[in-house]
């Protein structure tokens, strides 16, 4: 018997009882995606209130990359709340704030590094920026399409796709230019996707701005929402190499990719680059709300005292979490981990793919695999509503599973990765059934 157990219809009487009363109080925005909701979570699956056990491929949008209620996780956070909760770390400090600080810098390389903490990727966006224009004195910042970085002003402005993160909600920030991303599959000229991207990165800097006024240039290494599409071998060295040429930062957004998912502790490992400053959330604090810009000490260093700050940025609470995560991640081997999760997800979908015409694209890093659905392969015109049928099948079979992607046609495996493998292929195997059922 597998991991899932489903013992009422989705969803039950006690999760309907529960939708009722938050259609009377929350505001519409905040729609749902499962109509069922959790009592208890553990590892790779939880339960609902009605006593239905779901296998979790979404992971809270990349945040449980150690999986629900990790003991030594809990056990952190609990004990810290023993201690004290709060007390603002600018006002009364705490070594749980520098522990976690040289943790980080260690992490991602070490060497003459320092690290600030905040409450989301979106603030951490927001502040590496801060920080960018503040260390170089100039005002510009470019960014890429398919990008998301989150939904504050700032971010949003760097926030590519406008439904639903921005329609509505102008005017946006200035100072704000977009380039193309290198998206080889849906690229004119795949094998030189790298090329044409740098190339027109190049042009930006005379047709759009001045590069002597730009102060950072953000890239996610691999776009999230934009559709868990990697950068070219060749970008981002070629990126780095223009942005130091002309004295322009580079942020690297890891907010989705960063603490292990990709199969390294950063995304940008893997292309051989060391940005200047770079944002970490989601995984860092194991659904606990903390996020960081790590960077080189003389850019982080740019603003001086009290001019970066916030109430509640590196929550004692969240820091104890964030630190039993990272040795969570080390001493259980998460980073490798990443790597054999990614395969085996790529494999199955690879042989689905065979008798699955409308599977354009299986992509990633690690264990961050995105599968491009279209109508047809060869226009590939996107198949949207195959991709969200498929996710009402497999949430029907017991598994949640979430989408991404420009034209939302992208299947997004965020899986926390102490999944075991036998869930794991439970899993896939519900995922090759739900396709087969949507396209029926």
């Amino acid at each position: 018997m597998g991991t899932i157990n489903l013992v009422t219809e989705i969803p039950g009487p006690k999760s309907r009882a529960l939708i009722d009363r938050k259609e009377r109080v929350v505001a519409e925005a905040f729609d749902l995606h499962l109509p069922g909701f959790i009592e208890e979570g553990r590892g790779a699956s939880f339960t609902d209130v009605d006593g239905n056990t779901f296998l979790d491929f979404a992971g809270g949008l990349g945040a449980l990359l150690t999986g629900h209620s990790h003991p030594k996780i809990v056990e952190a956070a609990r004990a810290q709340l023993e201690r004290f909760s709060h007390t603002d770390f600018t006002v009364v400090p705490y070594e749980s704030w520098v522990e976690l600080a040289e943790r980080l810098v260690a992490a991602v390389g070490g060497g003459d590094m320092k690290a600030g903490f905040f409450n989301s990727g979106a603030e951490a966006v927001e502040n590496a920026v801060k920080i960018a224009r503040r260390a170089t004195g100039r005002s510009a910042v470019i960014a890429f399409e398919g990008a998301f970085h989150g939904r504050t002003m700032m971010a949003m402005t760097l926030t590519s796709r406008h439904a639903p993160y921005k329609t509505g909600f102008g005017p946006f920030a200035p100072e704000v230019y977009r380039v193309p991303f290198p998206y080889a599959y849906r690229s004119p000229d795949p094998d030189s996707a790298g090329a044409l991207a740098l190339e027109a990165f190049e042009r930006a800097l005379t047709t759009q701005v001045d590069p002597d006024t730009v102060a950072a240039v953000i890239i996610e290494p691999v776009l999230g929402e934009g559709g868990f599409v990697p950068v070219t071998p060749d970008f981002l060295p070629g990126l780095a190499q223009t942005c130091k040429r002309h004295g322009i930062l580079l942020i690297a957004d890891e907010v989705q990719t960063g603490c292990g998912r990709t199969g390294s502790f950063l995304a940008v490992e893997q292309f051989g680059v060391e940005p200047d400053l770079i944002t970490l959330a989601k995984a860092m604090g194991s659904g606990y709300p903390i996020s960081a810009v790590v960077g080189r000490t003389e850019v982080m260093d740019g603003p001086g005292p009290s001019e970066i700050g916030g109430t509640y940025i590196g929550n004692p609470i969240a820091c104890a979490a964030a630190n039993a995560t990272l040795q969570v991640v080390e001493e259980e081997g998460l980073v490798e981990r990443a790597q054999v999760v990614g395969k085996t997800i790529r494999a199955a979908w690879e042989d689905i793919a065979r008798d699955v015409p409308e599977i354009g694209d299986i992509r990633g890093l690690g264990a961050m695999i995105g599968v491009e659905m279209v109508k047809d392969p060869e226009t590939k015109e996107p198949a949207k509503d195959l991709v969200g049928a498929i996710i009402g099948e497999a949430m029907g079979r017991g598994l949640l599973a979430v989408n991404c992607g420009v034209y939302k046609n992208v299947l997004r495996h965020l899986v926390p990765l102490v999944i075991s493998d036998e869930e794991l292929d439970e899993g896939l195997e519900v995922l090759a059934e739900s396709v087969t059922a949507a396209r029926g």
